[in-house]
């Protein structure tokens, strides 16, 4: 039987999956990458260590990803996190659960998982070219037939398999290049909008803050008539705004209701320990003990050196005001911004700078059951091709490979529809 011949655009996670699925059951891969190297994305993943996936069960997994997590459901069935463990581990890599049950590689190396992932393509037998743009598909009667790079070399295929990403990170070669193939081919893009990434906001404090990371806080978004609160953990001063675990995590909903009304504000909790009553008792209690002190020292019990100057002044009292001549009005007032420090929220950094990408592809334009386009017969989407994205923790790794891999097992069909019997083995 006469093999099959698939394309494999992008190599990153999910375009490398699928290259080493679909070789893996017998077919002629190719895999091009437009830069000079693969996973350059994959290596900068969590911090640079790479968070593989989260051992969460299958429900909680779909309710991390925004809004269409349940498109995903046959992707999952086929390759989801257990599978994606075992087939790093039987290749020798050791993998740690950290808090959270997010699950990385022991060596705290992205480039662990790029190694395996390499030397697997190379075993399958997929040929990879780099430095290999595609321009343009070529299609037949409503099917593909043939890739053409940018130098004007034709690849012939019997299906293509895109996986070029998004916008974000675009110096790794996620530049957009395939959402724009998809488009002039007639699917429908959801607008490209940064997923993961920090907010600027109006105040000049962050230019004060830069760096400062403020521990065990809660956030509270409000457009005045919704709002969004976290969980309690951290948060970082940017230049020009705020980032850190708590702000990426939500900064997709909270851009969505930006979209909606341009009035959005954030309020920091600095003690969400503490209730308001617990916080005067014991203001009142430093403020006796502390007469004579100024209110600035008094506070470096309460409250990181570098904020209190602009605490207080947000407060509108005087740096050297000494404890005993606080009034209870400004001692309600340094309480009401230790429980909601506000800033007003501007804008979203540029997609460029989101961990991810939200948008894509609109999935009513693909299988979720193979991952193939519903327009064009032989045309395959995976990872950040597709509209769909989820909080951090290891989802949206995890999904980039779960699509990638039925990607492939799709596109290795036999012309008859019937599927190749072979399994890629963990081993």
């Amino acid at each position: 039987m006469q093999k099959i011949r698939i394309v494999v655009v992008g190599a990153g996670p999910s375009g490398m999956m699928a290259a080493i699925r679909a070789a893996g059951l017998g077919q002629d891969v190719t895999l091009l990458e437009k830069k000079d190297s693969p996973g350059n994305k994959l290596l900068l993943s969590g911090k640079g260590r790479c968070n593989l996936t989260n051992t969460e069960e299958l429900e909680y997994f779909l309710k991390r990803f925004s809004k269409n997590g349940d498109f995903l459901r046959d992707a999952f069935k086929a390759f989801f996190n257990r599978q994606l463990m075992d087939f790093f581990e039987q290749r020798g890599l050791k993998l740690k659960i950290e808090r959270q049950l997010r699950v990385f590689p022991q060596s705290d190396r992205s480039a662990s998982i790029l190694d395996i992932l390499k030397k697997e393509i190379e075993i399958s037998g997929a040929r990879v070219i780099y430095k290999a743009r595609v321009v343009d598909l070529l299609l037949s009667g409503g099917k593909v037939k043939a890739v053409r790079l940018e130098n004007g070399h034709v690849i012939a295929c019997d299906k293509i398999i895109l996986a070029s990403g998004g916008l974000s990170y675009s110096f790794t070669g996620s530049d957009g290049s395939g959402i724009n193939i998809a488009k002039k081919l007639g699917h429908n893009i959801v607008p490209l909008q940064p997923g993961l990434v920090p907010l600027d906001v109006k105040q000049d404090y962050p230019a004060k803050l830069e760096g400062l990371t403020l521990r065990n806080i809660k956030l509270k978004f409000s457009d005045g008539k919704t709002q969004i609160v976290s969980e309690t953990g951290e948060l970082i001063f940017t230049s020009s705004g705020i980032s850190g675990p708590l702000v990426i995590t939500l900064s997709g909903r909270v851009i969505d209701m930006f979209a909606r009304n341009k009035n959005v504000s954030v309020e920091i909790d600095l003690k969400p320990a503490l209730t308001i009553e617990q916080l005067d008792n014991r203001l009142l209690r430093e403020f006796k003990v502390n007469a004579r002190k100024s209110i600035k020292n008094a506070l470096k019990e309460l409250l990181p050196l570098r904020l209190i100057k602009v605490f207080i002044a947000a407060a509108g009292i005087d740096l050297l005001k000494k404890c005993s001549q606080i009034t209870q009005d400004e001692r309600t007032k340094i309480i009401s911004l230790l429980k909601g420090f506000r800033m007003d929220i501007s804008c979203a950094r540029p997609i460029e700078e989101g961990m991810v990408t939200r948008g894509g592809v609109s999935l009513k334009e693909i299988n979720p059951r193979t991952m193939e386009s519903r327009l064009i017969k032989g045309l395959y989407f995976c990872g950040e091709m597709i509209d769909v994205d989820a909080d951090t923790g290891g989802f949206n790794l995890q999904a980039a490979f779960s699509t990638g891999y039925l990607a492939g097992e799709s596109a290795a069909q036999t012309r008859d529809g019937s599927q190749l019997k072979a399994e890629l083995s963990p081993g």
